[in-house]
């Protein structure tokens, strides 16, 4: 899987495979510096090589992958939004509202705080 296409592709729901598309879109439109990857099977955006955030998906939800420390930080406003968490991921069901707003607070805190950061993850 070489892009964003091949793998929104493969969602057979066409109001997922939407969704999707949609949200890449506004990362792309909001935060042109990041690269787009696919790794592991999985969408993600990187920042001179090291990573920012990824997503995966099932039938029920969208998983968000900002890295833990990422996660830690953000807790209480993921559960504000309503989003069920692990220490590694959130997920947004696919009847709930994605907060945008929250997603752009994480990205701009992971390019700043990783900003001299030189391996893919954080240690």
């Amino acid at each position: 899987m070489a892009n964003l296409n091949e793998f929104t592709e493969k969602i057979s729901n066409p109001d997922q495979r939407q969704r999707l598309n949609d949200l890449f879109n506004w990362i792309k439109g909001s935060f042109p510096q990041l690269e787009t990857v696919i790794k592991w099977n999985q969408p993600m955006f990187t920042d001179h090589g090291t990573f920012i955030i990824g997503f995966s998906v099932s039938k029920k939800h969208m998983s968000v992958a900002p890295e833990t420390a990422t996660l830690a930080a953000f807790k209480e406003d993921i559960e504000k939004a309503g989003y069920e968490h692990t220490d590694n991921i959130f997920k947004i069901t696919w009847a709930q509202e994605i907060d945008f707003a929250l997603l752009k607070k994480i990205i701009d805190y992971n390019i700043q705080e990783k900003i001299d950061y030189t391996k893919f993850w954080r240690e």
